[in-house]
């Protein structure tokens, strides 16, 4: 009667929903401040206060019609070019208004450039790296391509190219790389770049068609210290850029995002029509044109990583005390330590005795690990790191 595959995926939760739905029932039972909970990307930082000015004068100073009326379905002309601007001035690159796409959020585009790449009945594939956003799956078989995980590098969660390169097929339409990465916080390198586009040129010359490399985007202005997140088109022409403000200015819910398409990808015109096409029949309208213009009044508008940076290196620190090894924050506002005991589940569960509340590795495509959001109050998690000790006790730490 209707999809088994859509009933399974709109009945069955994710882990982090799961594991979030259970912190809110639990605290109702103990008290919010005796649940520890580390399971949901949400943004604890308040939008900035430009966005809240933006808003406020748009809505007194723009036609309501002309406001809250649909755009062209690639977005207000004027918003994309102020956007390509702003991204030419940060990055060095020469985008005009006609390489944007307007999207609903990260995941949207995300999305919409899977749709745009699989080839009809062709039997495509995509890769990416693990540990990665679980999503990507549901992702990529709604349009009917396979999802393909190289394997983590654990030592340092750069990439581990042996592998990448033995999966690497003619099949192979594009590969996914999220940097600053969710869940490990981890920001590839600039050699890790240059070797991954190395490889993927001389890859799309022997298999006869381009290899896309599509950069999941919405943590990158969220780095610590000086590291700088390699701007992928400035090292491969074939890549699509999926971006939101979801992160960066603290908007998740406003789902507000772009596709970026260089002018050097393989023939433009054909790439850049493909999104706009399938956009239309994943029923895209058009991204939301009141946060269309609220975004371009704050594309130069700075994220307030300050409270991010001081609760990722109070949990890091925290957790080493307690005898865990991690990484150490790079970016985004995760961390992706290492379980006490080689099953991340059952880890995650005896977790919750303390009422911590992690996510188990396994679910990124990494077991053994569990991941920690940190964009939390700082007090939860200073008041959570005794609770850390308690459970590091139990394995001998």
């Amino acid at each position: 009667m209707v999809s088994e595959k859509m009933h399974t995926l709109g009945t069955k939760k994710s882990t982090i929903r799961t594991i979030f739905e259970y912190g809110r029932k639990r605290a109702a039972e103990v008290g919010e401040e005796n649940v520890y909970d580390f399971s949901i990307g949400n943004p604890n930082v308040p939008a900035p206060e430009a966005v809240k000015t933006a808003i406020i004068d748009i809505l007194n100073t723009v036609d309501s019609c002309t406001l809250h009326g649909y755009t062209i379905a690639p977005g207000d002309p004027q918003v994309r070019q102020t956007i390509a601007e702003s991204i030419n001035r940060r990055f060095g690159t020469n985008f005009a208004g006609k390489n944007l796409f307007m999207t609903s959020g990260a995941a949207a585009a995300i999305t919409i450039c899977f749709k745009a790449l699989h080839e009809d009945e062709a039997d495509d594939e995509f890769l990416t790296f693990a540990p990665y956003f679980p999503e990507y799956g549901c992702f990529v078989e709604s349009v009917g391509s396979k999802l393909k995980v190289v394997p983590a590098n654990t030592e340092n969660f750069q990439i581990q190219f042996d592998k990448f390169e033995e999966m690497l097929t003619p099949k192979t339409k594009a590969v996914i790389v999220n940097s600053p990465n969710n869940p490990s916080g981890v920001v590839y390198s600039e050699e890790t770049i240059k070797k991954l586009a190395d490889i993927l040129k001389a890859k799309s010359q022997e298999f006869g068609h381009p290899i896309f490399i599509i950069s999941d985007e919405p943590y990158r202005e969220l780095v610590y210290g000086n590291l700088q997140v390699p701007y992928i088109p400035k090292y491969y022409k074939n890549t699509l850029v999926c971006y939101s403000w979801s992160k960066s200015l603290s908007l998740p819910g406003e789902r507000i995002g772009y596709i970026a398409v260089p002018d050097e990808v393989a023939d433009f015109g054909m790439v850049y029509g493909a999104i706009a096409g399938a956009a239309r029949v994943l029923t895209h309208v058009n991204a939301s044109s009141l946060f269309q213009r609220v975004v371009a009044r704050c594309v130069d508008e700075p994220s307030n990583i300050a409270a991010y940076e001081r609760n990722g290196n109070l949990l890091y620190n925290g957790l080493l005390e307690a005898g865990f090894s991690c990484q150490k924050p790079q970016g985004a506002f995760y961390l992706f330590p290492k379980a006490l005991e080689a099953d991340d589940r059952a880890f995650c569960e005896r977790a919750k005795k303390y009422d911590l509340l992690l996510v188990p590795g396994s679910d990124f495509g990494c077991p053994g690990y569990f991941r920690a959001a940190y964009c939390i109050k700082e007090d939860t998690i200073r008041r959570s790191l005794p609770a850390f000790k308690k459970l590091a006790a139990e394995y001998g730490k």
